[in-house]
């Protein structure tokens, strides 16, 4: 997922955007739900009891609303709302908003400001900010899967081969990524050797998958820099993956109706992908046919289409992957927008489907 904030009910991950992350007096901590109460935010308690319609609240209820058996009257002094009630109320509706507006803002400028003068300055520096996020991502991801399942992937392998990985897609091109690919797996699985047998499947088949999530895909945006202009290359990435998300979220807040995948993300929506396809397609038509090199507007219509779609597929597959884990959000190591995985997520798939594209449109030099 990029940079950029995201807003409940939008095309993109509404639900795994909840009032945990941020509001004070929560009692979900890293994901976890509250006895009796539901775990995201689009999801309805247990009985379709919720506020104003369980027992003791909604019109008639048992012991509560307004005609109900043993509904008390109102106090005549009971009007207009007082300071305290006010301020109660604004904290709740800020806590709907399932974010810190201005904290996620202030991130992803200081994100931007960091990949942009390392993108552009010095790329040897911008590929030690890949690695930084991969490493920490394998953090996020082994720890999360070991607080939920009890499944102890090795970081220590992980996170070395993952930056050797990264790095050797740099200097050695895609010959030297699967060689750090393979080299890792072997890595996790003699590492895991060292512990006793039990779960030693689950563990590396654990290890294995997140050296490919994480790391491999990571290292096709290193494939991309070694281009004469491989710093545009990335920049058209990055740029048009946060416009995919932001015409998802645009189109899907003002006219989203139809859910697209309402088991996995119930915040998404059709016409919220529809927006994240239009966006992408016109910023990539503009993209190439201006910032690369031998590139032609049909062929950035295509290239929109293809990010628009695996961005979204990004999204789904780690709402997937914390639905199953029953957690909200991968880390809080970013205020406003959780953890480093939460901004990864549409962009690790992306990475190689643009790599792609950018080789057979206009070669690989």
């Amino acid at each position: 997922m990029p940079i950029v904030p995201d807003f409940p009910d939008a095309g993109r991950d509404a639900d795994d955007r909840g009032p945990g992350r941020h509001g004070g007096g929560d009692q979900r901590e890293r994901g976890t739900a509250s006895p009796g109460g539901p775990l995201f935010r689009d999801e309805r308690p247990p009985g379709g009891a919720g506020p104003g319609h369980g027992p003791g609240n909604g019109p008639g209820g048992a012991g509560g609303g307004p005609g109900g058996p043993g509904s008390v009257p109102p106090h005549p002094s009971a009007g207009a709302p007082g300071p305290a009630a006010r301020t109660g109320r604004a904290a709740r509706e800020k806590k709907k908003a399932g974010r810190d507006l201005r904290a996620a803002i202030g991130v992803g400028v200081g994100l931007g400001a960091v990949i942009g003068a390392s993108l552009f300055v010095v790329k040897d520096v911008f590929v030690g900010v890949v690695v930084v996020a991969v490493v920490v991502g394998l953090w996020e991801l082994t720890s999360r899967l070991q607080e939920r399942k009890q499944i102890k992937a090795p970081l220590v392998p992980l996170a070395v081969g993952g930056a050797a990985m990264v790095v050797a897609g740099y200097v050695r091109g895609a010959e030297g990524a699967w060689v750090a690919m393979a080299l890792t797996a072997l890595a996790v699985l003699v590492w895991r050797m060292t512990d006793p047998p039990e779960g030693y499947l689950k563990d590396v088949t654990a290890g294995v998958f997140a050296a490919f999530y994480v790391p491999f895909l990571a290292t096709f945006v290193a494939l991309m820099l070694t281009a004469d202009d491989g710093a545009w290359r990335v920049l058209v990435f990055l740029a048009l993956t946060v416009i995919s998300d932001t015409g998802a979220y645009a189109v899907g807040w003002r006219f989203g109706r139809r859910p697209l995948a309402p088991r996995i993300s119930p915040g998404k929506t059709r016409e919220g992908l529809l927006g994240a396809v239009a966006f992408a397609m016109v910023a990539g038509a503009l993209f190439m046919e201006f910032l690369i090199d031998g590139g032609s507007w049909w062929q950035g219509l295509l290239l929109g289409l293809a990010v628009a779609v695996s961005a979204t597929l990004g999204d789904l597959g780690e709402s997937m992957i914390k639905r199953d884990l029953g957690i909200k959000d991968m880390g809080a190591l970013l205020p406003g927008h959780g953890g480093i995985m939460d901004r990864l997520d549409s962009l690790l798939p992306t990475a190689p489907v643009v790599w792609l594209l950018l080789v057979i449109f206009v070669g690989s030099g």
